[in-house]
């Protein structure tokens, strides 16, 4: 993955996209605790400069999907605003949903920091299909994590899944994001 000095522009920031930050990542195997406080700090900043913030939520995955369950809600924190946007994708990328295409097709110059759960699944997915339609996104290394049950080396496993996303995205330190915030403050 390729890293660059971080520059954010408060009239052009990027959208911070929360990945499938729902309570069943947050289990035994699920979110580390400093990848899930570096995604919610990042969120936080983004909240107070009233920068945009797009949630993501996968909602149609066969292993777990009960309508009556509260596994798919929102974890501590994460719970979207009014004004921030919302997309559920059925599918592993978030381009699955109508919406979330047409929203990003929309957009005259997309670049997208990516922080949540689903390394593996929608982060990837979600940053392939955006390379092949000229979206940039770039992917906070430290507040991702792969929400895959019984992996035997979880650092080993996420750093494989950074490596394969790297081919198609930047990466962002979540300390240099709030540093360059600060300093363009």
């Amino acid at each position: 993955m390729t890293r660059e000095r971080v520059v954010l522009c408060r009239t052009d920031p990027p959208i911070l996209v929360c990945a499938d930050v729902q309570a069943q990542h947050l289990g035994e195997e699920g979110i580390a605790g400093r990848a899930a406080s570096r995604c919610l700090a990042l969120l936080e900043l983004w909240r107070a400069e009233l920068w945009p913030v797009l949630h993501l939520k996968r909602i149609a995955q066969a292993a777990w999907f009960d309508p009556a369950s509260d596994v798919t809600d929102w974890a501590t924190g994460f719970r979207p605003r009014p004004g921030e946007l919302v997309f559920e994708h059925p599918l592993p990328s978030a381009y699955s949903s109508s919406r979330f295409a047409e929203y990003m097709t929309s957009l005259k110059h997309v670049h997208c920091l990516v922080a949540g759960c689903s390394l593996d699944e929608t982060v990837l997915a979600t940053v392939i299909d955006g390379f092949h339609r000229s979206h940039r996104f770039r992917v906070v290394i430290d507040a991702v994590t792969c929400s895959q049950p019984g992996i035997v080396d979880n650092g080993a496993y996420g750093a494989s899944m950074l490596v394969v996303i790297g081919k198609f995205a930047g990466a962002e330190l979540s300390s240099d994001l709030i540093e360059a915030a600060a300093n363009e403050a």
